[in-house]
């Protein structure tokens, strides 16, 4: 390493050159070594994963295993190149004439395939096999594509094919099938760490293992970006990486600054969260990146309150797995939900804001704000004790109907539906208005006909054996003669229906809709429903249902909140969007 000259970075110098060196890529392996060990070679692969994860590493591999010819010049194919042989000294040192690399984002067009079909024709100069090793193959154009498919699919006996991408669905499907497909999994952090670990041993470097593990986690599964970043650590470092180097370095927040904003945020303690938050950018932490590690804590505290046997994470320093276990412990589920949706859309909107700084310290203040709110389960119980008490204006309970006060359910946070008609039909087929008509077309299960009467018949006038209606845009044409025919059949004898130009009055469904508006209005008014809305702004009565009136009792009220228990979000939604 002191000869400046003949320095080499780590992810070169430390490239994989056979099989055991390749790391968390054991599906790949043991299947080409069982090929290799079988003589059963295709003619084409095609290696796809995230940059980084060895992809042109693993296509020299195979070129160097299936062109070794051992020590001593007499092997065959091997599953554990010598790296000795002309073969195997060529191949690594990219200048062997039958191993042709091709980089296909500066060689995309037909031509440049046509000139690789020419060669495919002749065998291999020296070597076993003739192999064509074509880097980010999904930037060929169409043609190329095209032109390469004959080829691809009956090559010469000599001749195989390798190919890599990172973006696999761009290669046509004719392409890919064609090919054996591996996919390179991203390395896991432990993985890497011990690589890492391994090689500033190597390189007689001083490095602490919380660095080696910060810049595993921001490799995120990638060994060459990982290896970059290990090189950069050692030369600002001066030869010893620390992990307070490598947060400032790659602008991470200290993991115990990260847990005490969070605990700051969740007891709505805005103030110090912020001065928190100022001190981690200060230090260099990145506003998008505090968030994230913030998600990161939640998605961990939620899998730990489902599952406590996933507190044991060796990546946590002890002390702050046990303040962590005992956050999950005392958050609801419905807190770290919300707190999740939060997160994520402030990610988002802080990538997109002009300051990322500010961007982040809104979000910090909403969540803070978030965390005064009750949840719903506490509403419930505080309604029930009678600690809840209405801060709208409220009138008397003598200006409650009647049918209001005999009890009513239902109450939820959503969008506005008509309730289900409530007319009940007379036993003896008897019809004294249009509801009752209704009613018994539901009860025989005429669903399409008790429909078209409730939404398009407008009723001019209804006597018995007689109705007249005014036709609505969109009224079945045979919607006159379909009551005729019902009428007749339910009630044994004739009656008339006429279509007349005369204006009617409201369909059931407008009557339906209009008693319920006047019925949530009613009910907006009772201390109990105030009291509900004024705890979650911005909710609204969605529907009422009748409750019948228990024995003995005069007035009973009971609530349903299924909406928010399911989804366990903020009921504040819409004030964060603003």
């Amino acid at each position: 390493m002191n000869d400046k000259t003949e320095y080499r970075v780590l992810a070169r110098k430390y490239r994989p050159t056979t099989f055991a060196d390749l790391v968390g890529q054991e599906a790949l392996v043991r299947t080409l070594k069982n090929a290799i060990e079988t003589n059963r070679i295709a003619q084409a692969y095609i290696l796809t994963g995230i940059r980084g994860i060895g992809k042109t590493t693993s296509a020299r591999i195979i070129a160097r295993a299936l062109n070794c010819i051992g020590p001593d010049g007499k092997g065959g194919m091997t599953t554990e190149p010598c790296g000795v042989c002309e073969h195997c000294r060529a191949i690594a040192e990219d200048r062997h004439v039958d191993v042709i690399e091709i980089d296909a984002a500066s060689n995309t067009g037909v031509a440049n395939v046509r000139e690789i079909i020419e060669t495919t024709r002749y065998n291999p100069t020296s070597a076993r096999f003739k192999i064509y090793i074509i880097d980010e193959v999904h930037m060929l154009s169409t043609a190329a594509f095209n032109a390469l498919l004959k080829t691809l699919e009956e090559p010469p006996e000599r001749v195989k094919f390798i190919f890599a991408t990172t973006e696999i669905r761009k290669v046509p499907t004719t392409v890919l099938s064609r090919c054996q497909r591996f996919d390179l999994r991203r390395v896991e952090p432990d993985l890497l760490t011990a690589h890492f670990r391994n090689i500033v041993a190597k390189e007689n470097v001083s490095a602490e293992d919380e660095a080696l593990k910060l810049i595993a986690r921001a490799a995120d599964g990638s060994v060459r970006d990982g290896l970059s970043l290990l090189d950069q650590a050692i030369a600002h470092g001066g030869g010893t990486v620390t992990a307070e180097f490598v947060r400032a370095m790659i602008g991470l927040a200290d993991r115990a600054a990260v847990v005490d904003l969070y605990e700051q945020v969740m007891k709505g303690d805005i103030k110090t969260a912020l001065d928190s938050f100022e001190c981690q950018y200060a230090a260099g932490a990145d506003p998008v990146v505090v968030l994230q590690d913030l998600l990161e804590l939640t998605h961990w505290l939620t899998r730990v309150k489902i599952a406590p046997e996933l507190a044991e994470d060796g990546s946590m320093a002890a002390e702050e797995r046990k303040r962590c276990i005992e956050m999950a412990q005392k958050l609801p589920m419905s807190v770290l939900t919300r707190t999740w949706q939060m997160l994520l859309k402030g990610v988002d909107e802080t990538l997109k804001a002009p300051s990322e700084k500010q961007a982040a310290e809104m979000v910090l203040i909403r969540l803070a704000y978030a965390s005064d709110l009750p949840s719903p389960a506490d509403v419930i119980k505080e309604m029930k004790s009678g600690n809840i008490s209405p801060s709208l204006p409220v009138s008397s309970a003598s200006a409650i109907p009647a049918s209001a006060q005999s009890g009513w359910s239902g109450i939820r946070v959503q969008g506005n539906t008509a309730p289900v008609l409530q007319a009940q039909p007379q036993e003896n087929a008897v019809f004294n208005s249009l509801a009752d008509v209704v009613a018994y077309a539901y009860k025989q299960n005429d669903m399409m006909f008790a429909f078209n009467v409730e939404k398009y018949v407008s009723l001019v006038s209804f006597e018995q054996g007689k109705i007249e209606f005014f036709p609505l845009e969109n009224t079945p044409h045979t919607l006159a003669g379909d009551m005729v025919e019902r009428l007749r059949q339910w009630t044994g004898r004739q009656w008339i229906v006429s279509v007349v130009s005369k204006q009617g009055g409201q369909t059931l469904l407008q009557q339906a809709r209009t008693n319920a508006e006047n019925l949530r209005r009613t009910m907006a008014q009772n201390p109990v429903v105030s009291a509900v809305l004024t705890a979650f702004p911005h909710s609204k009565i969605e529907t009422i249902r009748p409750k019948k009136e228990a024995e003995n009792e005069t007035e009973s009220f009971s609530y349903s909140f299924d909406s928010f228990m399911e989804s366990g979000i903020n009921p504040n939604e819409n004030e964060e969007d603003e």
